[in-house]
């Protein structure tokens, strides 16, 4: 199945009629944010179809179509499938009540070469061609003829739900058996079995029908009755005689047929006993195992050597101390040293800074005795000046004068300022008292000076006597530190032994590393030569179980030469002893048929002497059946009407009918009966399954991991770990993503060679995120995904919402909804 077109109109969240158009996307991507309606795209191509969808749990779901507030949803999907065109159409309803019904389903099959374009030029239904379904019921069977795959394989092997696809790989056996049985259609062998089963059953009613219609036929013509009656009673005669005879030639019968069966048997183990050979180069692969391992052995025990001796130097190089510490008292020294000398030297220069100090202070004091001095004579003039003022008023009033101000006395305005007497004592006492005060402010500048000056010799001193005091502790901390120190010439001494120590341990561990190596590349040879042994192995293995039910001696695998050897001799003794023993059955088979022939010709004896020379009637080879029909037949003649013979003849040629059916009916249903058909069918296919899902495996994990199972579980192989086999849950997210997908595609690609129906697998499209995969993971499955595309067998669809997975798709369908409706938009 491959769609070419969908049409949606009030399906979920497309509330506005929206045209997909997939013609030539044989790779694409449906992207486009959380809920914008990618997965809704494939829901629509499974209910266009099937008319459910995975996540709406069956058919009960069917208002999940209905868009919130639309009374109509409308699908439609045209799509190709095992080389024809069809038209698949559902249309779901809410009524009044609210109840959602489908109103309207059907498929028809297209005109070969149909332009699908067509469809948008509004073409009536009955332009779309020959109609093949009209209801749902009848689509249900029309869509299973058209794809080939029922509902549960087409979500299996075509669309991939979101969030099943580990469902397979984690379901148990028996329920992974039962998914396997309804994939494959293993089902419908049970209900062949049935149906035979009832088909004999009313074949045989109807036989014994017939049996009973024929014996009771009559006829009603004197002479022909006395006639008939004489036949009858010799017919019956001969069926005593014929009954009483047949124990005798059924026992012959019997055992000519058992000795038959033995001697094929016999032929059969003699044919697989002859088969039975060692390859040839068995010895070689077995050698090859007991070098590698030799090899390896060798191998590990340099590396234990490299790593004695790597742990020794560094046993003596912990032991030689710790080149941090010899490090830090060599700097110890040395700084020490250097506060030596800056102590020294600022001890030295703390005399004459006490000394200038000093000095300072004197200073400062014959500065503030001037100054005190200054301002003495200070306050002597300002004395001065107030006795003149007293002694001149108006002198001294002059002197508070300003011209073009008003007089403090009179009020008037004063033109010109007269001049003090020369001779007036206020005069002289103003002129005093400014010569003093400017010998006042220079004194107390001056201290102002020499206070700054002394102040700043104290800071000085006081940050000098500080850093001394720093030196003095530091020195006396580092003494303590240095007081077990052997000296600077001995600890460089130590630390040069240290790198030479140090340089023996680096070459230690590049043995070591080397050692590793040759191991590894001898683990690697042991491994590929035990891959041959496992090869030859599994040879062994399918030889030995071809001969299991005939018992052969328990098998040594450690020695597969000598297991070889062994089941040879075995086989040739058996088929010495099994030759001979064919002699005896021969001879037996002969001395039974001629048993049979001689009890055989003694019935065709009495045939004859009843005048029925051949042993046969009315087609009848089986002696009591020919005696039985003959008694019939003589019946018939006794009772029978003309106009009833022609009824008589046409009921034995049913009853020849009837019986062989109900033969053939009853062989069948016997062969149906037992399981072991269905068991042989479910082991195939899961073996069939699990090859092709491994190596797609491998290809995803760069043939890290690999699949089996083993009883129903399955586990993966991890090439990485020696081998290691391992239960598939203990896988992390993304490589249960990755093992998941391998087997879904697997499952896709076989479903069609292992299903019971007639399946076209033209598309497969999985709905996943991808978005638990790291880089490189995503970047191998991408490249699967266009390698599948590639092959151009089928068309290829993801949905993802991972922008590096959808940027390496050729083409995408960009899925973005508003408040209204969802919206799709082809790019690339």
């Amino acid at each position: 199945m491959r769609p070419l077109r969908l049409d949606l109109a009030g399906f979920t969240v497309f509330r506005e009629p929206t045209t997909i158009d997939f013609t030539d996307a044989d790779f694409f991507a449906l992207v486009g944010p959380t809920g914008s309606g990618k997965s809704t795209i494939l829901d629509a191509i499974c209910f266009a179809l099937y008319g459910t969808v995975p996540r709406w749990g069956g058919t009960r779901g069917i208002a999940n179509a209905l868009a919130p507030s639309s009374v109509e949803a409308r699908v439609r999907l045209v799509f190709d499938s095992a080389g024809s065109r069809y038209v698949a159409t559902r249309v779901v309803r809410r009524d009044s009540r609210g109840n959602v019904k489908t109103g309207n389903a059907g498929l028809q099959r297209m005109p070969d070469g149909f332009d699908v374009t067509k469809l948008d030029t509004g073409m009536s239904p009955e332009d779309l061609g020959e109609v093949v379904a009209g209801t749902p019921k009848e689509m249900d069977e029309a869509v299973l003829v058209a794809v080939g795959l029922p509902y549960e394989q087409f979500t299996s092997c075509v669309v991939l739900p979101q969030g099943q696809f580990a469902d397979f790989l984690h379901a148990k056996p028996a329920a992974r058996q039962e998914i396997l049985v309804n994939l494959l259609g293993l089902g419908v062998y049970q209900k062949v079995q049935e149906a035979a089963t009832g088909r004999a059953v009313a074949a045989e009613g109807r036989l014994a029908g017939v049996d009973q219609v024929l014996r009771g036929l009559t006829d009603t013509d004197e002479q022909t009755l006395a006639a008939a009656t004489e036949h009858l009673d010799t017919m019956r005669r001969l069926d005593a005689e014929v009954r009483a005879a047949v124990p005798e030639l059924e026992r012959a019968r019997g055992a000519a047929r058992a000795v038959a069966d033995r001697l094929t048997a016999l032929d059969g183990e003699l044919a697989e006993l002859d088969r039975i050979h060692p390859p040839a180069d068995v010895t070689e692969v077995t050698r090859a195992v007991t070098d590698a391992r030799a090899g390896a052995a060798e191998a590990a025990s340099a590396v234990t050597l490299a790593e004695e001796d790597e742990e020794k130097v560094r046993g003596e190089l912990a032991a030689a101390g710790d080149p941090t510490t010899l490090r830090l008292l060599l700097q110890a020294h040395t700084e020490r040293d250097r506060v030596a000398a800056e102590a020294e030297t600022l001890g030295g220069g703390l005399a004459a800074a006490d000394a200038d100090h000093a000095a300072a202070l004197a200073s400062v004091e014959r500065a503030r005795s001037d100054a005190a001095r200054a301002a003495d004579e200070l306050e002597a003039a300002r004395r001065a000046y107030q006795e003149a003022q007293t002694a001149d008023r108006a002198a001294a009033l002059r002197g508070h004068l300003t011209a073009g101000a008003p007089c403090p006395v009179c009020e008037q305005e004063v033109h010109v300022v007269p001049a003090v007497p020369a001779g007036s004592a206020v005069s002289a006492a103003e002129a005093a008292g400014h010569a003093a005060r400017t010998a006042a402010d220079a004194a107390r500048k001056l201290l102002d000076e020499r206070d700054r000056a002394a102040r700043a010799l104290e800071r000085d001193l006081d940050r000098a006597r500080a850093r001394h005091d720093q030196l003095g502790a530091a020195l006396a901390e580092l003494d303590t530190r240095l007081a077990d120190s052997p000296g600077p010439a001995a600890l460089r001494r130590e630390l040069g032994a240290l790198e030479k120590l140090r340089g023996r341990l680096d070459q230690a561990g590049t043995a070591v590393r080397t050692a590793r190596e040759a191991s590894r590349r001898a683990g690697a040879t042991v491994e590929a030569a035990q891959e041959r042994v496992r090869l030859a192995g599994r040879g062994f293995d399918t030889a030995r179980d071809r001969i299991a039910r005939l018992g052969p001696p328990a098998a040594d695998r450690d020695d597969l030469a000598a297991a070889w050897a062994e089941l040879q001799r075995w086989a040739g003794q058996e088929a010495d002893r099994r030759r001979t023993d064919r002699e005896v059955l021969a001879a037996e088979e002969t001395a039974a048929r001629a048993a049979t022939d001689s009890v055989a010709a003694g019935i065709g004896a009495l045939f004859a002497a009843a005048g029925l020379a051949d042993g046969t009637v009315g087609g009848e080879t089986d002696p009591v059946a020919a005696s039985a029909v003959a008694v019939v037949a003589a019946e018939g003649e006794v009772r029978r009407l003309t106009e009833r013979r022609e009824q008589a003849e046409q009921l034995t040629a049913k009853r020849v009918e009837h019986e062989s059916a109900a033969r053939r009916a009853r062989s069948l249903a016997g062969h149906l009966r037992a399981n072991n058909f269905e068991r042989w069918l479910l082991a195939e296919a899961l073996d069939l399954l699990v090859d092709g899902a491994s190596r797609i495996l491998r290809d995803l994990t760069g043939g890290q991991y690999e699949l089996t199972h083993d009883k129903g579980e399955f586990y993966v192989i991890d090439q990485h770990d020696a081998g290691l086999r391992r239960g598939v849950r203990t896988l992390s997210g993304g490589e249960t993503f990755q093992a998941s997908l391998a087997l879904a595609l697997a499952l896709s690609e076989q479903l069609a060679g292992l299903s019971t129906t007639t399946a076209s697998l033209e598309s497969i499209l999985l709905d996943e995120g991808f978005g638990t995969l790291d880089v490189a993971t995503l970047d191998t499955v991408a490249a699967t995904l266009e390698t599948l595309a590639a092959r151009g067998d089928r068309m290829v669809g993801v949905v993802t919402h991972v922008p590096a997975l959808a940027e390496r798709v050729p083409v995408r369908y960009e899925i973005r909804k508003d408040a209204r409706t969802a919206r799709v938009e082809r790019v690339g």
